[in-house]
């Protein structure tokens, strides 16, 4: 009787143990300094939700543009809103924004991927010319038709930037499946009587991991970019819900007045992205098995 056929990862394709990878993680500074950016706008989010200094909705006007104080430390708004208090709520609804929208991306973007990648022919041909299709349209033109149909507000946003994010995770999903199509350990699963589907799911998709965590922390940013591009321009986020595009707008007539106002939305921005595309750079050294084996 003959031994059953096992398949054997490749030695590129076999996962660094946890303890390993975590060894070389605190030793890469960019992904150090990434994840602590990061870290500091989830917790600055998560925090927004138990307390803020004050009440994000809360408009006094006899206390409008205050300086930093004691009470308010980096000072109020035209409105007499505390500032700290609307980069923590702003906070909020930016990474709901961007952590729904790249999902929906995430999901479908892959979904399809795999199917162009497995199916290939026509059905790859016909996934392929949507996704060109649906490139064409960004998220700000996408807005913009959302919202004369649907009107502005979060949900037009989060459908924009997520229909924008499907066409390029769905092309990275089937350059990157392609790949690990033509890998001999999938010949051998071929040959061993698996079907596409099984193939897929446990040796195509485990092996473009990697690839896929670190293109969601760069598809993250531009999610973060585009809702306060988009909230900026009226069709996100609406008030009185905080946003740093909502922020950065009503700062733009009051820049020679009060320039902090722009400076302090503009820098939680800047954060938050650096953050992420420094993530993305050590995510993508350190789950790269062969820059793994050089150091």
């Amino acid at each position: 009787m003959s031994e059953p056929l096992t398949i054997d990862l490749p030695l590129a394709t076999r996962p660094l143990p946890a303890r390993t990878f975590w060894r070389r993680a605190l030793r890469h500074r960019s992904f150090v300094i990434g994840g602590a950016l990061s870290l500091l706008v989830l917790a600055s989010a998560l925090l927004s939700l138990l307390w803020t200094p004050w009440s994000p909705y809360e408009i006094d006007i006899a206390s409008k543009l205050r300086p930093p104080s004691a009470a308010h430390w980096l000072g109020t708004d035209s409105f007499g809103r505390d500032i700290v208090s609307l980069l923590l709520a702003g906070a909020r609804s930016t990474i709901m924004v961007g952590i729904i929208a790249v999902s929906i991306g995430l999901t479908f973007g892959v979904t399809l991927g795999l199917i162009a990648s497995a199916r290939r022919g026509w059905t790859e041909e016909i996934i392929m010319r949507f996704s060109d299709f649906t490139f064409a349209f960004p998220a700000v033109l996408s807005a913009i038709m959302l919202a004369a149909v649907a009107g502005p507000g979060m949900v037009t946003s989060i459908v924009a930037i997520g229909i924008f994010q499907i066409p390029t995770l769905t092309r990275l999903t089937r350059g990157s499946a392609n790949a690990i199509w033509a890998r001999e350990f999938v010949l051998a699963a071929r040959a061993a009587g698996k079907g596409r589907f099984r193939i897929t799911i446990e040796h195509v998709l485990p092996n473009i991991l990697s690839i896929l965590i670190v293109q969601v922390t760069i598809q993250f940013a531009l999610a973060i970019l585009a809702e306060a591009a988009l909230s900026y321009l009226g069709l996100g986020t609406q008030p009185p819900q905080p946003s740093w595009g909502r922020m950065l707008n009503d700062a733009q007539t009051l820049l020679f007045q009060s320039p902090m106002l722009a400076v302090y939305p503009g820098a939680a921005i800047a954060i938050a992205v650096l953050g992420l595309n420094l993530l993305g750079d050590g995510l993508r050294d350190l789950l790269d098995p062969r820059l793994a084996r050089e150091r």
